[in-house]
């Protein structure tokens, strides 16, 4: 596991790049947190450093998934926030996003946590009472 405060959002861009090194095909990333806590921020982040182009990358809070081409993998940015459960997943092949070459990028996979695969990367990211713009970053795999 790793913990992280983060100072503001330069930071967060820098540790998701970093980050995102380490991700290949295949590989599921839950992303935890409030609204405002970063985690658009750090997905942005992570599919830039991992070679998309795209110059807009709109939250796919009403698409539900993004599809993006990066170096080498496909990503998939995910938001989950507005699904009424797993049935709903599962009837737009979610399952085929969870295998390579596909990285998924899941934000508020709390909707539908069964749906995560058991090797899942979970990024959590929460505002602290000290500074508006620092964050806590935690990042730990599932096993």
């Amino acid at each position: 596991m790793i913990k992280k405060k983060l100072h503001n959002e330069a930071e967060t861009i820098d540790v998701a790049a970093q980050f995102s090194q380490s991700l290949k095909p295949g590989d599921i990333v839950a992303l935890h947190g409030d609204l405002g806590a970063g985690k658009s921020v750090f997905c942005r982040a992570v599919m830039r450093a991992l070679g998309v182009t795209d110059e807009a990358m709109p939250s796919p809070t009403f698409a539900i998934i993004q599809e993006y081409e990066g170096r080498g993998c496909s990503i998939a940015h995910m938001d989950w926030y507005r699904l009424s459960g797993a049935d709903e997943l599962e009837g737009i092949g979610i399952r085929d996003y969870m295998q390579p070459p596909w990285i998924c990028l899941i934000e508020w996979p709390e909707r539908c946590p069964e749906m995560l695969g058991d090797h899942t990367i979970h990024v959590t990211l929460a505002c602290t009472n000290h500074k508006p713009e620092e964050r806590l970053l935690k990042v730990e795999r599932s096993s």
